[in-house]
């Protein structure tokens, strides 16, 4: 199982709390966030693997993806610029996902600078799936970038109950499927339960890994 935290950076007292959450998740750092070279080296320190969380174009105009986000409308030149902003903002990440997206990832051509971008560095890319209209696996694909997408949000529904049954459906997956993906957010009631779920989930038969061990395991290596 891979338990993913998107959003990470911008509260940083929920954001410390989930760098300390007892197993190797993976820290989702929100590209614009503040002082992100020295957020995402804490997260280096407390053993996660670092993902770009990139701003990209919603589906709902309203929504404030945020600063430099990946719009379809923009020039190319534009869009190149953002993209690069987006990728240099800290060091020591093993590749991006989307934050918001559902626009853009629906959207097979303007995906196709990111995903050559992606490959040039030997990057991976996470689909946060945002859309069940996403081409973002099978451009990843395309250009041979080591893909994989989410398969649960944990905390959609923000209830304790629901959070934690998110978990459960986790669990369920993984036993099906050889492995699953959760997102979760640093939100208290996803902290709450994964800090309950974590120091127990070995000894009901699954290991919590870093996202490159699930990028392994289904292209067949792991």
């Amino acid at each position: 199982i891979a338990v993913v935290i998107d959003d990470v950076g911008l509260d940083r007292a929920r954001s410390r709390r989930a760098m300390a959450l007892p197993a190797p998740v993976t820290i989702a750092l929100m590209a614009y966030a503040d002082d992100g070279r020295a957020q995402a080296a804490h997260a280096r320190r407390a053993g996660h693997e670092l993902l770009v969380h990139i701003p990209m174009e919603p589906g709902d105009p309203n929504e404030d993806p945020g600063p430099n986000a990946l719009l379809s409308g923009l020039p190319p030149a534009e869009f190149a610029r953002r993209l690069e902003w987006n990728l240099s903002q800290f060091a020591g990440y093993v590749g991006v996902n989307n934050h918001m997206g559902s626009k853009l990832t629906g959207d097979p051509v303007a995906l196709e600078p990111v995903m050559a971008a992606l490959k040039r560095r030997g990057l991976m890319f996470l689909d946060s799936r945002t859309s069940g209209d996403t081409h973002g696996l099978a451009v990843a694909r395309r250009f041979g970038v080591p893909s994989v997408e989410r398969n649960v949000f944990l905390d959609h529904d923000t209830s304790p109950i629901a959070v934690r049954a998110a978990l459960v459906r986790v669990e369920d997956l993984a036993q099906k499927n050889g492995f699953a993906i959760a997102i979760g957010h640093p939100k208290d009631v996803t902290l709450d339960a994964l800090e309950e779920w974590l120091p127990d989930v070995k000894a009901r038969g699954f290991a919590v890994v870093p996202l490159t061990a699930i990028v392994r395991y289904t292209a067949g290596a792991g």
